[in-house]
């Protein structure tokens, strides 16, 4: 009976599309907001040959059609609260096996057993999604890697209900997922225009940090380094960010550098992706630290195994 306090009951929802991704539709349709699925194709047209979801896109919808959103750097307490006062939380977090980030819908939490409930996109015979179960730490640990982002989409008078204050967060915030949408549509001044005023509107916002510093990253420019630095500070289970980092110390053969930070992204996740071992393979051969490349190749392959170029990397194992 205790459980049942702590749960909320989502419909089963099928339907998504790259400007309707499937957490907003189902939430949506929690609060009986039928979004027009017409109206996300009709968007998507001009992302042709974009694969995954553009998150700000089916957001604009929901808003257009009544409801409201705000999204916050959040805490595991005020996720139990939010869905106490019956309202399924969007939690970002991390992509399995690659570097991309997926959005969960939160439907519930059990607090003797200590797990989160994620929905999933699987009904029962009655037609209700069925949930995943995830430990509190485990679920804890990969929302830390994304900053705790959280998003909140409800009717008005019930997001007002719930007095959460820092305007700034939500501003911010916002602007981080727009500058998204404009990366993939390859406006790269709207990019820095969006990340450059989420930054004024809070200087803290460690999604706006890790943001510009894979901007800078991408243009090749050493400012990425102190961006990333920043967002460590303030997140320092940003994966992304360490990551990141060991990627511009690789390119400018900062060896010993991208290998710290690269271990320490896989301290943090050694799962998240398969690439990051053969960048490490690569600098610590560099290092004749054999044994450690041959260690990390193997890594690689295991989580990557169907991994393209496969056969190279079997050879390089057997010759290291």
């Amino acid at each position: 009976m205790e459980q049942e306090d702590h749960q909320l009951f989502l419909p089963l929802v099928e339907e998504e599309n790259i400007c309707l991704p499937l957490p907003i539709n189902v939430v949506s349709r929690y609060w009986n907001v039928e979004l027009p699925m017409a109206e996300a194709i009709e968007t998507a047209k001009k992302y042709s040959g974009f694969d995954g979801s553009i998150l700000i896109e089916g957001i604009e919808l929901a808003e257009r059609h009544g409801l409201t959103c705000k999204t916050t750097h959040s805490s595991l307490d005020e996720l139990k609260k939010i869905i106490d006062m019956g309202i399924p939380p969007i939690v970002i977090l991390p992509g399995i096996p690659e570097i991309t980030q997926h959005a969960s819908v939160i439907t519930g939490y059990d607090d003797e057993e200590k797990t989160i409930f994620h929905y999933i996109q699987k009904g029962n015979q009655e037609g209700e999604q069925q949930e995943g179960a995830i430990p509190n730490d485990i679920f804890e640990k990969e929302w830390a890697e994304e900053g705790k982002l959280l998003i909140i989409l409800s009717p008005s008078d019930v997001l007002s209900s719930l007095n959460l204050d820092d305007n700034s967060d939500d501003k911010s915030t916002r602007l981080c997922f727009v500058s998204e949408k404009q990366n993939i549509l390859k406006n790269h001044t709207e990019v820095d225009k969006s990340l450059k005023q989420s930054l004024e509107i809070d200087p803290n916002n460690s999604t706006t940090l890790n943001l510009l510093g894979a901007m800078m990253n991408a243009q090749n420019s050493s400012d990425c380094v102190k961006y990333y630095k920043k967002c460590l500070e303030i997140n320092n289970k940003s994966y992304l960010s360490y990551n990141g980092l060991g990627n511009y110390y690789l390119k400018t053969n900062q060896f010993e550098k991208a290998e710290n930070c690269y271990t320490k992204a896989i301290e943090i996740n050694p799962k998240r992706s398969a690439k990051i071992y053969k960048n490490r393979a690569y600098l610590r051969e560099k290092q004749n630290k054999n044994s450690a490349a041959k260690d990390d190749l193997k890594n690689y392959l295991k989580y990557y195994p169907k991994a393209p170029d496969r056969g190279i990397i079997e050879q390089a194992i057997r010759e290291l």
